[in-house]
């Protein structure tokens, strides 16, 4: 009897163990068909906040109709493909209100539509005599008189968060576990505790796939406007105010800038209909390469022999393919990359001393902006995504504060 017991005893601790272990590693999931299934836009403020103020608009009204265009564009050709709004009328809600909607939502892309702003320039138009008194005399002096112009800021920017906020996009992931992680079963939830270390280097793997893949689709974005012949600032990091909502949404996200809306020329194109949906189309065909980019991945990875491998979804997101970097023993994407250095209206020849430092080729694109010719210079043929970044460092370093990675 006490043989039978100690068996008994014995079998049951084994079977918890094993359910442990289990669970731990394979939460349960949704049948995962494609690794973008919903995409969360966000038109930037709203209501009561205007956002930005041009000389007869607003922001909230120029990202709603970009974001309601951008949503009909990927309804229409993205039908597997669920978009949610976080605003579809002249709304306000807060920041977190909107990371909310997108954490509830199950987004795995978050894409917020914002207009830039710049403040007016102060120019001295003439001079005007001040007279004062110093004891029973007069003394005169000059005094410059002022006019203020708008600024003529232009260009469109894309940022993720930066990386002094992945703490907070870390904390995001933890109080979004049971979604991040699809831990439907509430044996699951319970043992999906963030102070385990296991739990912690998985989030904290999903939180750096998360970056790489919002900075690809970043590079993406600002690739596309200046194909349309837009200026591009470039895409970048972001420390400041605005950009919460990134670092609070539990999933690859992205901030675009469509342009000054302080500046009249570039005002009067963010409110044209033309501008609007040359915009929109602008950020869907970006996000269109970026979804293939995973979908051939994915393909690959699904095709490829199995080894250990997890079910979750966090696994299938942290082993994601770091944008633009090709999977194992699967050739790079296109003709690789290269960096973009600038798009000025000079023209300098090969060898230029201006390109001196960099090595390899430097490759011109003569490209239109707003009607007047320009010049577009490219740097390099990288493989890697990885030789790119580098190469975009050094590029920076020297002086190119504008340069970014992009598809050749």
């Amino acid at each position: 009897m006490r043989w039978n017991r100690f068996w008994i005893l014995g079998l049951g601790t084994l079977f918890t163990c094993t359910f442990f272990i289990q669970a731990k590693n394979n939460p349960v999931t949704r049948k995962q068909d494609k690794p973008i299934r919903t995409i969360i836009i966000d038109a930037g403020h709203g209501g009561e906040d205007p956002g930005a103020k041009g000389s007869y608009s607003t922001e909230k009204q120029v990202t709603l109709e970009v974001a309601l265009k951008l949503g009909k564009i990927l309804e229409e050709n993205m039908p597997d493909v669920k978009v949610v709004y976080t605003r579809k009328t002249d709304r306000f809600d807060d920041p977190r209100k909107k990371a909310q909607i997108a954490n509830d939502n199950k987004g795995e892309l978050f894409v917020s539509i914002h207009c830039n702003s710049t403040g007016k320039i102060r120019k001295v138009t003439g001079y005007k005599t001040v007279y004062h008194r110093k004891g029973k005399r007069k003394i005169a002096s000059k005094q410059p008189i002022y006019a203020y112009y708008p600024s003529n800021a232009k260009g469109t920017e894309t940022y993720i968060w930066a990386t002094s906020k992945n703490n907070a996009k870390m904390e995001s992931l933890k109080q979004n576990s049971v979604i991040v992680l699809d831990a439907n079963s509430e044996e699951t939830k319970q043992l999906m505790d963030d102070t385990d270390p296991e739990t912690f280097i998985l989030l904290n793997t999903l939180r750096n796939a998360y970056f790489d893949q919002s900075l690809r689709l970043s590079t993406l974005i600002e690739d596309e406007f200046t194909r349309v012949g837009r200026i591009s600032r470039g895409a970048r990091q972001r420390n400041e105010k605005g950009i919460w909502v990134l670092s609070a949404t539990a999933m690859p996200s992205v901030l675009v800038e469509l342009g000054f809306i302080s500046n009249p020329e570039e005002e009067d194109y963010l409110n044209s209909g033309s501008g609007q949906q040359e915009l929109a189309n602008c950020i869907y065909k970006a996000i269109k390469r970026y979804r293939e980019e995973l979908d051939r991945f994915t393909n690959n990875r699904n095709s490829s022999p199995a080894t250990t491998r997890s079910n979750s979804r966090s696994n299938n997101n942290a082993a994601m393919l770091k944008p633009g970097k090709p999977a194992k023993n699967q050739p790079d994407p296109g003709d690789g990359y290269c960096v973009q250095l600038m798009i000025t209206d000079k023209l300098y020849k090969p060898g230029a001393s201006i390109f001196r430092k960099l090595p390899g080729d430097i490759n011109r694109q003569p490209v239109v902006m707003n009607k007047k010719k320009m010049n577009k210079y490219m740097w390099g043929r990288f493989k890697t995504d990885q030789q790119a970044s580098n190469a975009l460092r050094k590029a920076r370093k020297l002086g190119f504060k504008g340069a970014f990675v992009t598809n050749c």
